[in-house]
């Protein structure tokens, strides 16, 4: 059997990382103190596995996106992935051709990024 953890620490330890992400760390021992100071909890022990639940969360998420947790870093990173920047097509030294109609679309999009678009009829 593993390391089975109850409902209520990973409730916890959940909302405090959504909370204090900036501050949590890799580090058990500075999580635990993060979690005495910014959380009622009543015992040593639940504090111990909610500090150890976060660490555990931590690691994971600084592997990629974590399930369950909305961290807005994590969104960014997903959209990147899934919708990446078109403005790095404008980037390549070539000249790309496209019609007048195309080119108009394109400038209203992408104001600063169109030097290398060249019209043919």
């Amino acid at each position: 059997m593993g390391k089975v953890r109850t409902k209520t620490v990973k409730k916890s330890a959940r909302f405090l990382l959504e909370k204090y992400y900036s501050s949590l760390t890799l580090d058990f021992q500075t999580n635990k103190k993060l979690c005495d100071e910014v959380a009622l909890i009543p015992s040593k022990g639940l504090r111990n596995k909610i500090a150890g639940y976060v660490t555990h969360l931590a690691k994971r998420i600084k592997k990629g996106p974590v399930r369950g947790i909305s961290l807005k870093l994590q969104e960014d990173e997903n959209d990147a992935k899934i919708d990446p920047k078109i403005s790095d097509l404008f980037k390549t030294t070539e000249k790309i051709e496209v019609d007048s109609e195309t080119k108009s679309l394109l400038i209203t999009l992408f104001k600063d990024s169109t030097e290398n678009l060249k019209l043919f009829k």
